[in-house]
């Protein structure tokens, strides 16, 4: 299995979400390829460009494919400030968020070898590369991470969705309401599970 990583959203929106969602490569390619398919989807699978109805059918092909997903959020007005008093960063906090989300799966894992792919398009090669080996430091001998052009990854598109999803929740868009439908019930079996983060280190 592979856990696909992507973020939404930043401070100055109001939230930031970060989904890490475990699915097989082959899952994730078979997902992404029946939506194209019935969808006639061109050029990349982003949350933010996709209709209510679209994004109801690919979180159904998903929940169908046995995917699951631990979502952490942070929200602006919810966020304790960092301890030495400074304003939070959008990085402080993606690195946070994703340290959180990944962090939530280990314990599932069995120790089962779980490789971990990021979306390498948010920050600096440098800095996600920096990132990465975090991410690598924690996984230990249970897996890879690695950074990933999400244009060329099914996993990583399908985990924007998710990110997108949450963070139209958490910030009360106008779409919130419907989308807080379409996710309910994968929320409630926990194939999409939320991990709130409310203080940054």
């Amino acid at each position: 299995m592979t856990i696909y990583c992507d973020e939404s959203g930043g401070l100055n929106t109001g939230a930031m979400t970060f989904a890490a969602v475990m699915l097989s490569p082959d899952a994730a390619a078979a997902i992404h390829a029946r939506f194209r398919a019935v969808t006639g989807l061109r050029g990349e699978l982003k949350g933010s460009r996709i209709s209510l109805t679209e994004r109801a059918y690919l979180l159904e092909l998903f929940d169908r494919a046995g995917g699951r997903a631990w979502v952490a959020v942070a929200k602006r007005d919810r966020l304790a400030p960092p301890a030495d008093g400074k304003l939070a960063t959008d990085l402080a906090l993606y690195t946070a968020l994703l340290d959180l989300a990944v962090s939530s799966w280990l314990p599932e894992t069995g120790g089962v070898c779980t490789d971990v792919v990021i979306d390498d398009g948010r920050y600096d090669p440098v800095i996600l590369a920096g990132v990465r080996e975090s991410i690598q430091a924690g996984l230990a001998g249970w897996g890879q991470a690695s950074l990933a052009d999400s244009r060329r990854s099914d996993g990583v598109q399908i985990a924007d969705v998710i990110a997108n999803s949450l963070f139209n929740v958490a910030i009360g868009s106008p779409r919130a309401h419907r989308i807080g439908v379409i996710v309910e019930p994968l929320i409630a079996s926990r194939a999409i599970r939320i991990a709130e983060l409310t203080k940054l280190l």
